[in-house]
């Protein structure tokens, strides 16, 4: 049997959470604060002394974001990580790519790891982007002939030809992303690592990037491990799957096999009030200015086809921004996105001059959307189309048959039923046009 490119064996990464301990009554003395803070001082020093991590708070959690984990990857494979939010898709390719050391367990890579897990990862944003490929490239171990021969092929791929010599402190997101993959894909690293970057950028430059890794996998015979939320990608990419719920390993083999049973185990929340500011955010999403705080719905649970449906997205933001939009995209359990609601006329968009708390409500009259589950996006951008943030199935609900839904929908022959607008026209073809 081959030697695997990757063995991970018995893998487990422990976090400390420190919490604020609540007090049982509403009047605490002067010397209990004292008290606490000086417990609290102690055991920081005690904890910078002995080399662990400082934790703020009165007590301390852990946190098992991967727990007990062990596979192994064999050259040329393409493995599709997927999971929930939270399940520790994420940390497991930071361990991978030795950014995060692991707690428990061992990781044993052969050959050299290319990671595109942050946007802009190993970019200094005074450089040019041109400094920036000779600079990102010298980081992955490349000689600068080596990154000489692939400069035109990198450029290229990315279309930041007009930008090439502008410092990437002014790209956008998705240019970032654009220079990012190219560069990592093109400097031939042995073992690719993706996380769901790719969801910043457009339609065509995600089927480019996706192209690219089946190329540099299937032709190249190199290892990809990627992280997606679209199941779509994950069998038609990957020729392997892994499922990660809370840290462990709940499923692997087939790409169709695995996300069949994933999404088995789907189930619509009825929870009307969605906690957004407990998801962890994509790496891409580095603008700190605006943060989703919930999700209400405020029509009832389940929602019904052809019905009035309404949520309402709670947010605060932390400095003045102009043009605020907001997004939500609803998308099929296998992750294509189905149906999304744009805020991007000029008299929906909004400046918001102060810091504070702000919600918006979003009436969508009717759902068009047919019986069956669903999951949830949310987005925000500013009026120069950046990013601001970005929860991906942040929640899953149900449409169920309401009181004037056709009977096609209602037994599912069409998931969306629109009327269009038609037209007769009043002369009938003459016969030889028919033939």
């Amino acid at each position: 049997m081959p030697t695997p490119v990757i063995s991970i064996e018995h893998l487990s990464k422990r976090y400390l959470i420190g919490h604020r301990a609540e007090g049982r009554s509403h009047y605490t003395a002067l010397r209990d604060v004292i008290g606490r803070e000086v417990r609290n001082v102690a055991r920081k020093a005690v904890d910078l002394v002995r080399g662990r991590q400082i934790m703020q708070g009165d007590a301390v959690e852990e946190f098992w974001a991967v727990k007990d984990v062990s596979f192994e990857v064999a050259q040329g494979e393409v493995i599709g990580i997927i999971g929930r939010n939270g399940a520790g898709k994420s940390t497991l390719l930071k361990i991978i790519s030795r950014i995060t050391e692991p707690t428990h367990g061992r990781v044993t890579l052969r050959g050299r790891v290319a990671s595109l897990l942050e946007v802009g990862t190993g970019f200094h944003p005074e450089l040019s982007g041109r400094e920036n490929i000779y600079l990102n490239g010298a980081i992955l171990g490349m000689r600068r002939t080596e990154i000489r021969r692939k400069f035109d092929e990198i450029v290229a791929f990315a279309q930041i030809e007009k930008f090439l010599d502008t410092p990437v402190k002014r790209y956008s997101s998705g240019m970032y992303v654009r220079l990012a993959f190219a560069v990592a894909a093109h400097l031939e690293p042995e073992i690719l690592v993706v996380d769901e970057v790719l969801a910043v950028g457009d339609a065509e430059f995600q089927r480019k990037c996706l192209g690219k890794m089946e190329e540099v996998s299937r032709r190249e015979g190199r290892t990809v491990l990627v992280v997606s939320h679209n199941m779509g990608v994950v069998t038609s990419l990957c020729t392997k799957a892994l499922w990660l719920d809370q840290g462990s390993i709940r499923g692997q083999g087939t790409p169709e096999a695995v996300v069949e049973q994933y999404l088995a185990q789907a189930a619509p929340s009825q929870d009307r009030l969605i906690r957004l500011n407990q998801y962890q955010r994509p790496s891409w999403v580095g603008d700190d200015r605006l943060r989703f705080d919930c999700l209400e719905w405020l029509s009832p649970l389940p929602l019904q086809h052809g019905e009035r449906a309404r949520l309402r997205l709670h947010f605060e933001t932390h400095a003045p921004l102009s043009g605020v939009s907001i997004i939500v995209g609803f998308n099929s359990p296998a992750g294509a996105r189905l149906l999304s609601y744009h805020m991007d006329h000029k008299v929906t968009r909004r400046d918001l001059a102060r810091p504070g708390r702000y919600s918006v409500d979003l009436i969508i009259d009717p759902m068009i959307l047919g019986p069956d589950i669903y999951n949830v996006d949310v987005v925000s951008r500013s009026g120069d189309f950046h990013f601001l943030d970005f929860i991906s199935n942040c929640t899953q609900f149900e449409v169920v048959v309401g009181p004037n839904t056709p009977a096609l929908i209602a037994q599912r022959s069409s998931g969306v039923r629109l009327e269009g607008t038609w037209s007769w026209d009043p002369a009938p073809y003459p016969s030889a046009n028919l033939t």
